[in-house]
């Protein structure tokens, strides 16, 4: 069933967990549609797991069409959800509305997703009133890194909670049908998503949260730069790619691909007429 705002709001209310992966090309994005999962986030953490950069800071709004248009291609029935790049939604309200737009139009997405709480919520209710879905981020937003100091825990003092508190109800307010909670300690998590009446997905959050989310190179063990405590590995995909990568090379030294099964054949008497022209 093709997944909706509305059918995940019935998900929250039936108290049915939502699930979301990272996914960032079309032969994933099948294989992920085809595994039944609800939301596939093309995240701008491609400028970590695809394009190598430090942060995400560096990814621009031609990134993310580009490979937003690769999942939508290869998806039938989750909802494809963008992120806004850095500076693609905090310079203005008009910019902010025409980057979404670009996004579901150029990219096919079916919703957007920013970081930051009630600093951005005149920008989300600008994209919602342009009958664009919204995806809010609070805790941990990665685009602000160099001033929260770092990869770290986000919302654990008192005064800290409390805004956390303000933000959620919000973008809520200002018409974000989902929330993402990053690295806010787990029984916060929950309390809010007990206020909240829109769907919350937890990364580094606890299983209070309405679904969860995850960067597939993290939870199949392909992105080996660093390694969040959050992240639980499903599978050791890149141990596995490694060995297949040596076998091909090295079947390849010894002649033992490709074998015969891996060849087209033609007449012999076309390859001696062809030898006997040659000469």
């Amino acid at each position: 069933m093709k997944q909706t705002v509305q059918t995940l709001q019935a998900k929250k209310e039936r108290g049915e967990k939502i699930s979301m992966l990272t996914c960032y090309d079309y032969s994933t994005a099948k294989l992920m549609d085809n595994a039944g999962l609800d939301m596939l986030l093309v995240g701008d953490s491609l400028g970590n797991v695809i394009l190598g950069y430090e942060d995400t800071i560096s990814v621009t709004m031609e990134d993310m069409i580009h490979h937003t248009a690769a999942v939508a291609r290869g998806t039938k029935n989750a909802m494809v959800v963008a992120d806004m790049p850095f500076l693609s939604y905090q310079t203005s309200v008009h910019d902010a509305v025409l980057n979404a737009g670009r996004l579901m139009k150029e990219g096919r997405a079916g919703a957007v997703k920013l970081e930051g709480g009630q600093v951005v919520c005149e920008q989300i209710r600008a994209i919602v009133n342009a009958s664009i879905p919204v995806v809010a981020h609070l805790g941990l937003t990665p685009q602000s890194i160099n001033t929260l100091g770092g990869f770290k825990v986000q919302a654990k003092t008192l005064d800290a909670a409390r805004q956390l508190i303000v933000d959620a109800k919000a973008v809520e307010a200002a018409g974000a049908f989902s929330v993402v909670f990053e690295c806010v300690p787990e029984k916060l998590a929950e309390l809010v998503t007990s206020m909240l009446s829109i769907p919350t997905i937890g990364i580094g959050a606890g299983a209070g949260c309405d679904g969860q989310v995850l960067v597939y190179q993290d939870m199949l063990g392909m992105f080996s730069d660093f390694k969040s405590k959050f992240v639980k590995r499903f599978a050791d995909v890149g141990t596995i790619m490694n060995e297949a990568f040596k076998s091909y090379k090295e079947e390849i030294q010894n002649g033992t691909f490709p074998a015969q099964e891996n060849c087209f054949s033609i007449e012999d008497d076309i390859i001696e007429q062809l030898k006997k022209e040659l000469d």
